[in-house]
């Protein structure tokens, strides 16, 4: 009797309370996500070489839109007849960001709890240090999670320490392997006299030489680092992430190898817990997003 006497708006209002507000968040969520992830993703595809697909792919689904209002129907079927093929399309097209990509998330700390292997940086910065004074060309490339060596052209194997005095023989100019770079992985020398791939950037300045140009271009297309010493100037740079530092000291080089090999080798009692894992990867992650955003250097 009590609630066939209510009023209308009251009941209306126990209605309202008693709504099922799950699927309002579930949407809330994904809507953000989406939207967050697709900025992301066009901000990064922006510094890369695959900016004019994603520009004709718009294109094309833009025309594909306009066929449909249209009607018309043979070119409708063409193009849908192609974006059948778009997913194999992008997998070929979008292969090194994609791997970068991947390679990067599977290296968060959440997933990577052993230690790192250790990197001989002392030695690589002493020589780098020797082969600016004396204006010697030269060409680093330390492998991380990606091997670099599948894709190169050109390369003698080799397997020694990566040791200062290794390096510079390696470098001298009457050597037979100075001409080219060399890949360090871990502790060693991997490959030497390796022609790495160009960087096919537009924006890059004229007077960049081939070696900085290979460095960018390798560190686009994996998340190796490559460090340079021009044979003009003896100037040192490094790059990471196609992102060219340039004219920084041996100091400078020293720390920021440190910084980046030597941080997880300190050693631990037992091991972080998930949770700790879980806040430093989200923290690199975002590191990782301030960097795609941030305009390279060269």
């Amino acid at each position: 009797m009590l609630a066939a006497e209510a009023p209308t708006w009251l009941a209306q209002v126990r209605d309202w309370l008693f709504l099922n507000w799950l699927w309002i968040i579930r949407g809330a969520v994904e809507i953000g996500v989406l939207a967050v992830g697709i900025y992301y993703a066009f901000q990064y595809l922006q510094r890369t070489r695959g900016w004019p697909v994603v520009v004709g792919f718009l294109s094309l689904l833009g025309l594909t839109l306009i066929t449909e209002l249209l009607q018309l129907q043979v070119l409708s079927w063409l193009l849908q007849a192609f974006f059948a093929f778009s997913v194999l399309a992008i997998l070929i097209i979008f292969q090194p960001e994609l791997r970068r990509l991947l390679a990067g998330l599977g290296n968060l700390p959440i997933f990577n709890t052993g230690p790192e292997q250790p990197h001989n940086v002392g030695a690589m910065a002493t020589a780098i240090g020797r082969l600016s004074n004396k204006k010697t060309g030269a060409l680093l490339v330390i492998e991380r999670t990606v091997d670099v060596h599948h894709d190169l052209h050109s390369a003698v194997r080799t397997d020694s320490l990566a040791t200062a005095e290794m390096l510079e023989s390696i470098f001298f100019p009457n050597s037979p392997l100075h001409d080219g770079g060399v890949i360090i992985n871990g502790d060693r020398i991997t490959h030497a006299a390796c022609i790495f791939p160009l960087t096919h950037r537009q924006d890059i300045r004229k007077t960049l030489g081939t070696r900085h140009r290979a460095a960018i271009g390798i560190t686009e297309e994996s998340d190796a680092i490559a460090v340079i010493v021009s044979e003009e100037t003896g100037a040192i740079s490094y790059c990471q992430e196609g992102a060219l530092h340039r004219d920084v000291s041996e100091d400078d080089l020293l720390l920021f190898l440190s910084n980046l090999f030597l941080k997880k080798e300190q050693p631990e009692t037992k091991p972080a817990h998930w949770a700790a894992r879980l806040k430093e990867s989200l923290r690199e992650i975002a590191a990782m997003i301030n960097k795609k955003l941030r305009p390279g250097n060269p």
